[in-house]
């Protein structure tokens, strides 16, 4: 551990180191209208048109409720008067105002005016009242940079113009309000309605980009269907068909289920020409699939990529285009990045689903940008004031002695490894690292001195209220924060990333586990006075378990032997929950079930008279306590769930062992897998948060990841492990 100190300590102090399908339209013409007016109507040319309207000429007139074929899309509202600049009774308007800046280039002032510090005023709350950045503040007071706010300080405040207004203008006619039911979420709205979340967003401003919720009840103002309305998805679209020999009446109907006397109606010149003609061209009316619901109880969704095409889709999804298009229709006029698909809820691949919405399962090797560099901000407590690097004994006494520094230097040297293997991968990291000391009047300090939104991310700290000032501090610029360790706190922002599995989520994978393994085995449950809320949670989940009952005396604490005997079955397999983090209570239990899984062997039987199975939802210290016998454990094939996994000679121990000679430990382990991590996403799009939304689980040397938020608390790991201790030696099962 000494020459992890050595180098970090000299290195980490203030280091800055396809074909698309073509869609139609039907113009029923009215009175004075011409080839040329309707064409601008639909920005075609008037040649497209008579190419699908072969029963006019060039220059005929055009008579009135003629239907005619139209390619492309309505880009001009139809209009028998000459347009108004005023809106009328019968054409509200509604406007929307969006703020435009060039945020390419600097802004200028156009005058300044002063401002004396009043006491218990901060820098953010004076950016605030003048709505400037800090980075504007500090342009003008370079005071600030070298010395912290103080009371009546003068300070020089710039003044800019208001920024230009521009406006975005939308007929409400064509605008319709929609009401979120249950289960409904944003994919499966806006492929009800054929539109892009982007457009989406668009449309209802209030709607949050920085996280994907959706509340039932929501008003949304969404694009009303043209011919309908989406409670009555009748909608009438038209197919483009040319007639071929010998076709007749009859085969149209089966073909394309429509009566006869609806296509002559839809095309007049079928009895202008005699009948069906060879070669003429008619409008077939779309027939709307009618499909139910569309929520999460019958659909799962996905956000077309850029790029991709129909060979990618079907062979992801492993369906024909046949079948998507049969799911999706609009399908039928090309596909288009931001279309939402829905696909049946059953569907599987090499993907993940979270919240109803398919996730990619992204190669973040091959999605590097190396023109980008990511800036990151490591706190943690190595405490070099309490260390004397120049006496290796007292360096090594004083490192075993204090648990945070044992962390933060297996973290940071495990960090340290993750940036040389970027920088292999032509990435280049900008570093710059603190010894925060524990203390959150050092942090603060640190804090105030830094351009914190100049960064990508902030490593650490390890405190819960140093990560809690951090977090605040650095939400201000909506920089995330990854919390490296467990962090237990009052902590409520959503710009923090929990990398720690909570322990409710390994009770349930590991409850999860064992009821897909669970067949017939007998369940029974050791749990003392502490666990209480673990054992109703597996009572919950298997109410047929028997509870063994514990007794805790004030000097003694254990379980009758004879009474869990006469509970254990010889005929079925023996699946025991251990919930406790007294070591006296497991190291007694693990003893009895081990002697009960050792009776003689029955030859009849072939197996021994009574087979036992060890679990545990809470893997704590108790279990790991020197006289808990290892042997026991595995000879109970013990289960756990568990934040991490064993880690076997890889590429990343050879590289660490290289650097600083020794064997990486769970700490060094997991801050490379959390830097590593960090600094690919970072590389595919610098922005944490927004990556965090489409990129599913990920997984490296003993640590997985997949961020989920939870409203605006933050961003928590839900990923972990199942593992077993079997012929003394720790597996990963799941």
């Amino acid at each position: 551990m000494f020459n992890q100190i050595y180098l970090i300590g000299s290195f980490c102090l203030l280091v800055s180191c396809t074909a698309m399908a073509q869609k139609f339209n039907t113009h029923q013409v009215k009175s004075g209208e011409t080839l040329e007016s309707i064409s601008k109507i639909y920005g075609v040319s008037t040649s497209s048109i008579l190419q699908y309207n072969k029963e006019i000429k060039e220059g005929q007139k055009l008579r009135s409720n003629t239907i005619l074929v139209v390619p492309g899309k309505k880009i001009v509202e139809q209009t028998s008067t000459p347009a108004s600049n005023t809106p009328t009774s019968s054409t509200v308007t509604t406007v929307n105002t969006r703020v435009v800046q060039d945020s390419a280039k600097a802004r200028e002032p156009i005058g300044y005016t002063e401002h004396r510090v009043k006491k218990k005023e901060t820098i953010f709350g004076i950016t605030q009242m003048y709505n400037i950045t800090e980075d504007e503040l500090k342009k003008y007071n370079p005071k600030l940079y070298a010395s912290p706010l103080q009371k009546k300080m003068d300070l020089r405040i710039p003044k800019y113009r208001a920024p230009k207004v521009e406006e975005v203008v939308g007929n409400q006619d064509d605008l319709e309000k929609y009401i979120v039911a249950a289960k409904e979420t944003r994919w499966s709205i806006a492929h009800k309605y054929g539109i892009t979340i982007e457009r989406m967003l668009e449309l209802n401003p209030g709607l949050s980009t920085a996280n994907n919720y959706l509340s039932e009840g929501y008003e949304l103002l969404m694009p009303k269907i043209a011919g309908s309305t989406v409670k009555n998805q009748v909608t009438q679209l038209y197919t483009s068909y040319t007639v071929p020999a010998k076709m007749n009446f009859y085969r149209l109907e089966k073909e394309f289920g429509v009566k006869s006397d609806e296509i002559v109606r839809l095309n007049p010149e079928i009895t202008e020409r005699g009948g069906l003609k060879e070669g003429m061209v008619i409008r077939i009316p779309e027939q709307k699939i009618e499909t139910g619901e569309i929520n999460t109880d019958n659909y799962i969704f996905y956000e077309v990529k850029p790029k991709q095409n129909e060979f990618r889709l079907t062979r992801k999804f492993g369906m024909t285009w046949a079948e998507l298009v049969a799911l999706n229709p609009d399908l039928k006029d090309g596909l288009k990045a931001g279309m939402v698909l829905k696909l049946p809820k059953d569907k599987v691949g090499d993907f993940e689903v979270r919240n109803a919405l398919v996730l990619d399962k992204v190669n973040l090797l091959d999605s590097m940008n190396v023109g980008v560099t990511p800036k990151i901000l490591f706190l943690l407590p190595f405490r070099l004031d309490k260390v004397n690097l120049e006496n290796k004994e007292s360096s090594e006494k004083t490192i075993n002695a204090r648990r945070d520094m044992t962390v933060s230097l297996g973290l940071y040297s495990g960090a340290l490894v993750a940036i040389d293997s970027m920088k292999s991968l032509g990435v280049s990291i900008d570093i710059k690292t603190f010894d925060n000391q524990l203390d959150l009047a050092k942090t603060k300090q640190i804090l105030q001195a830094e351009q914190l939104g100049n960064y990508s991310a902030v490593f650490g700290p390890l405190d819960a209220p140093s990560l809690k000032e951090t977090a605040v501090q650095a939400s201000k610029f909506n920089v995330p924060v990854l919390a490296p360790v467990n962090a237990k706190s009052d902590i409520s922002l959503d710009n923090v990333f929990f990398s720690y599995t909570e322990e409710e989520v390994l009770w349930k994978h590991m409850l999860d586990y064992v009821e897909a393994s669970h067949k017939d085995e007998t369940l029974l449950i050791i749990a003392d006075e502490d666990n209480k809320k673990e054992k109703e949670a597996i009572i919950k989940r298997f109410p047929t378990a028997k509870v063994v009952v514990v007794k805790e005396e004030e000097k003694n604490i254990g379980i009758n032997r004879d009474k869990l005997q006469t509970l254990l079955s010889d005929e079925v397999s023996n699946w025991v929950f251990v919930e406790s983090d007294n070591y006296k209570l497991i190291a007694s239990v693990v003893s009895i079930l081990n002697s009960f899984n050792n009776t003689a062997f029955d030859p009849v039987l072939g197996k021994n008279k009574v087979n036992v199975r060890m679990f545990t939802t809470d893997m704590n210290s108790a279990f790991e306590n020197d006289v808990i016998s290892n042997t026991h454990l595995s000879n109970l094939k013990f289960t756990y769930p568990s934040v991490n996994r064993q880690v076997a000679n890889n590429s990343f121990v050879e590289r660490y062992r290289k650097r600083f000679g020794d064997d990486p430990d769970r700490y060094a382990v997991r801050g490379f897998d959390l830097t590593y991590d960090l600094l690919l996403k970072l590389a595919y799009n610098n922005s944490l948060i927004d990556v965090s939304r489409f990129i599913g689980e990920t997984e490296y040397n003993g640590n997985k990841f997949n961020y989920q938020r939870k409203g605006v608390a933050g961003y928590y790991n839900q990923s972990s492990y199942i593992m077993m201790i079997d012929d003394l030696r720790i597996k990963t099962i799941e």
